[in-house]
């Protein structure tokens, strides 16, 4: 089988698993991604310690190596290397496969878990880790009513969760080199965005749109220092760039900010889950546009974001605001009824001089007037736009709308600003539409080189755009092709009069016939 044919059959081993669970009437399906997430992360980390102990004592010479069946107190002695190198520490009689085994005989499971829990965020308390180990497990309450009115019923529920994740087979993925917690980890989270409604736009970004923006924020380099997203979800965006460069060719490490507690923490395991160390993210939790969390990390020289579309904040409202030095360059602020362009302009403002940022937007960002009209020309004025595309319709979750990706720069070298109409380039996918990697490509390099394709893309100058009164709609500068049929008028009124004949002689032939019978 392909690595794709793998990973297909993979995500549906994982989301065939875990519809299992709602599909017994015991849980809801919005509860079920909480406890089956957080059921494949208890499973991840547990391996990975095993999997890093085992390892060092072989390296010592130890033979047949097994932290799972080690007394806890000789594995206290390695607590804080543990510590140090993956940022929080189990006991062997803590890890995943010894509770699940121990499961069905344990009618305090609920507590079990809930202790282990405790203990695992308890491990990296005072340590450099602490941050972003705090709260992991916050989604996963052990004493949930939805789990069953009693201890009893939480407990069975709690048990067919654990073996069922337990049974997952993955040794074949492994050894096709996927990075299969991830690959479940992303299924899950994309499928519950397409099933629970306009909840998953919340989290997720289709992860073709998230490597069409990584591609462009890379700009076709072979490193950066730091990947940034004010508004990262559940971290699709940021990591895509894993991906695209690798982990070690992002330097600096992967920066985020998300307002959702529950976002915060899915956030935090899909690091964990795409072997992204502790000590190479920081993904901190709060409101960017009142709070941002990382002003002594900028600026960033790659910026990937899908912020909300037109959601309100205190902008006007708010006098301190005018005078933020994210903010205040455009001499205006972004109307309180819709903060899109304030997310852009913090973005802006904390990008690098050879950084690229690359941001979905709400189509209205494009046209609407007052002080967005405004924003619009300073970030026109002062030759920060690079590129405005246009993406299909259907492509998010939640909504059907047609969105649109601003690129921005501050080392253009000349005034040139590229317009690309691929709202025709997509494939279909059950009932979503899909850019396809084709798309993708011809996206990424006519923005890239800027190259002008009849009916499909333009190069403008700034000074077209301010004729244009700063309007950075695709279709105001695109041309779209006629696709209607010429007709001769003529040779169709010529058609019509043999049909009005033949018809009439029908009717003559039928009459007759009538006659006869």
């Amino acid at each position: 089988m392909t690595a794709d044919e793998l990973r297909n059959e993979l995500g549906s081993l994982i989301w065939k698993t875990a519809t299992s669970l709602v599909h017994g009437g015991k849980v809801s399906p919005v509860q079920f991604m909480d406890f089956m997430l957080g059921s494949l992360f208890y499973r991840f980390i547990s391996e990975d310690v095993i999997d890093y102990c085992n390892n060092l004592m072989k390296e010592a010479g130890v033979q047949n190596p097994d932290y799972a069946n080690m007394p806890d107190e000789m594995a206290e002695n390695a607590r804080d290397q543990i510590i140090n190198a993956k940022g929080f520490f189990i006991l062997p009689s803590h890890l995943f496969i010894n509770v699940a085994n121990k499961a069905k005989n344990n009618p305090e499971l609920n507590t079990t878990l809930a202790n282990n829990f405790r203990a695992f965020e308890e491990s990296a308390i005072g340590t450099a880790s602490e941050s972003d180990v705090k709260g992991l497990f916050a989604n996963f309450n052990t004493n949930d009513p939805g789990l069953g009115g009693t201890v009893a019923e939480r407990c069975e529920l709690l048990t067919t969760l654990l073996e069922s994740v337990r049974d997952l087979e993955f040794a074949k993925y492994q050894d096709s080199g996927l990075d299969v917690f991830g690959i479940c980890y992303e299924h899950l989270i994309k499928m519950y965005a397409l099933n629970s409604g306009t909840k998953g736009g919340e989290f997720y970004t289709p992860a073709e749109v998230s490597y069409l923006l990584a591609k462009i924020a890379a700009s076709g380099r072979t490193s950066v220092n730091k990947v940034y997203d004010p508004a990262c979800g559940s971290g699709s965006l940021l990591l895509k760039f894993k991906e695209i460069l690798g982990t070690k060719n992002v330097i600096d490490g992967f920066f985020g900010q998300e307002i959702n507690l529950k976002t915060y923490n899915l956030c935090r395991m899909n690091m964990f889950l795409h072997n992204v160390n502790y000590d190479h993210f920081d993904i901190q939790q709060g409101d960017t546009l009142k709070n941002p969390r990382h002003s002594d990390e900028e600026p960033f020289d790659a910026i990937v974001s899908n912020p909300p579309y037109s959601i309100p904040w205190d902008g006007p409202k708010d006098p301190t605001l005018i005078n933020d030095p994210r903010f205040s360059p455009a001499g205006v602020l972004a109307p309180a009824s819709k903060a899109d362009l304030a997310f852009t302009m913090h973005m802006l403002s904390w990008l690098s001089t050879e950084g690229t940022a690359a941001i979905i937007e709400f189509p209205g960002v494009l046209y609407r007037g007052a002080a967005e009209q405004k924003i619009r020309q300073y970030l026109v004025a002062n030759n920060y736009v690079d590129t405005v595309i246009q993406l299909p319709q259907n492509l998010f979750f939640g909504t059907s709308i047609a969105t649109c990706i601003i690129v921005l720069k501050k080392n253009k070298s000349d005034n040139r600003v590229c317009f690309i109409d691929a709202s025709n380039e997509f494939v279909h996918e059950g009932n979503k539409n899909k850019l396809s990697d084709e798309n993708i490509e011809k996206i990424y390099d006519t923005q890239f080189n800027k190259t002008e394709i009849e009916y499909f893309s333009k190069v403008v100058t700034t000074a077209d755009i301010e004729a244009q009164k700063y309007n950075l709609s695709v279709s105001s500068y695109v041309d779209k092709e006629d696709t209607t049929v010429e007709i001769n008028i003529d040779e169709l009124n010529q058609r019509i009069a043999e049909i009005v004949s033949r018809q009439s002689l029908l009717r003559t032939e039928i009459d007759e016939l009538v006659k006869t019978l």
